[in-house]
């Protein structure tokens, strides 16, 4: 039998939504057979397992390589740029229920999500320390950048589930608090010497 990847899109996309609807552990996969429109045995043919199915879920829609960095860097203010970023990843978890409510839910009773949510967290570290070293404009030590962007990934990360409900339904506005935090970290980078 040949894999069609039209059919395990559909089963990826609505294991994503019963699991963001229901969780993983409430959602049977019979129901998520019957949503694809596909045999229960098919799902099994392409996913032998649901815990399979959740790794392929998390590994191939939580990532954030698509993301252009460039119109996030406001030149000679960090903080301005730390916002950017975490706006941009607000609108990513606005379009994926994987980012938005699966991860965040699964993690802390599914080791192959937190390994993957950890895989994230550090890309997306690599994000951040990549567009706040090109906003400032004096020069910075390495340590003082990767602490920087490693104190401001926790924080955006660590506020991902309400940070949605906080905002509202509009992924442009900045939760309570970020712009202060923002301005916080940026005052931490100092001047050169600090």
């Amino acid at each position: 039998m040949t894999r069609n990847p039209q059919t395990r899109t559909r089963i990826l996309d609505a294991a994503e939504r019963l699991f963001a609807e229901r969780g993983f552990d409430a959602t049977p996969t019979a129901a998520i057979a019957d949503l694809a429109s596909v045999p229960k045995g098919l799902l099994f043919y392409y996913f032998p397992s649901k815990t399979d199915l959740l790794r392929a879920l998390v590994t191939e829609r939580l990532d954030l390589d698509p993301i252009d960095t460039t119109d996030l860097v406001a030149p000679g203010d960090p903080a301005r740029t730390l916002l950017n970023v975490t706006r941009r990843l607000h609108e990513l978890q606005e379009a994926s229920e994987v980012r938005r409510v699966i991860v965040w839910r699964e993690e802390r009773t599914h080791p192959e999500v937190r390994a993957r949510l950890g895989d994230y967290r550090r890309q997306l570290q690599n994000i951040v320390e990549r567009v706040l070293g090109a906003s400032v404009i004096h020069p910075i030590a390495a340590r003082r950048l990767r602490t920087a962007a490693a104190a401001w990934v926790a924080i955006i990360t660590a506020a991902a589930p309400s940070a949605t409900a906080d905002r509202g339904s509009d992924p442009r506005e900045e939760p309570a608090g970020l712009p202060e935090l923002a301005d916080l970290i940026s005052a931490g980078l100092g001047a050169p010497g600090a």
